[in-house]
């Protein structure tokens, strides 16, 4: 199952800022690392984006690397360039697990967050995100009412599939 990170998990957060990786997060960091079964200490990249951002995104080594290998690849003279390496490339903080599975996120990053106490892991797929488990609470109940008000009570979300638009 590699890169993909599914599901949702709360783990605390201790003083030092350290704070548990769900283990299914952790096996897909290690095949996403492909010098981490010599170190044992699997790298990844936490993106921590624009001062409006809520949340933390991760990215494997490999992922983060083919991402920013993307951005680089857009002409010079593409504006996007631009705003994707100033929120994505300078915005990003490269760490690695440690022996105990276990991320010590820095006091500026819990500091943009509000994070103290415990931290929710959003699966998403290539990616995970970290929040603030009140702030994830808000933001999703908000887009979830959104949602349902332009698509009905018996929304299915698999119908998004079905095509563009």
């Amino acid at each position: 199952m590699a890169g993909m990170f599914i599901g949702e998990y709360t783990f605390k957060v201790d003083s030092k800022g350290r704070v548990s990786i769900p283990a299914l997060f952790r096996r897909e960091l290690e095949e996403g690392d492909p010098e981490a079964k010599a170190t044992s200490r699997p790298r990844m990249v936490i993106v921590y984006g624009a001062d409006t951002q809520k949340m933390l995104q991760v990215y494997s080594y490999d992922g983060f690397q083919k991402l920013a290998a993307e951005i680089n690849a857009r002409p010079y003279t593409d504006p996007r360039r631009a705003i994707l390496q100033r929120l994505v490339l300078n915005k990003a903080h490269p760490t690695e697990i440690d022996p105990d599975g276990r991320l010590v996120l820095p006091a500026t990053l819990r500091g943009r967050l509000g994070l103290e106490g415990e931290a929710y892991f959003a699966g998403m797929g290539e990616t995970f995100e970290i929040w603030k488990p009140e702030t994830f609470a808000a933001v999703d109940a908000a887009r979830m009412e959104k949602l349902l008000a332009e698509m009905g009570e018996d929304f299915d979300p698999l119908s998004l599939l079905g095509g563009e638009g």
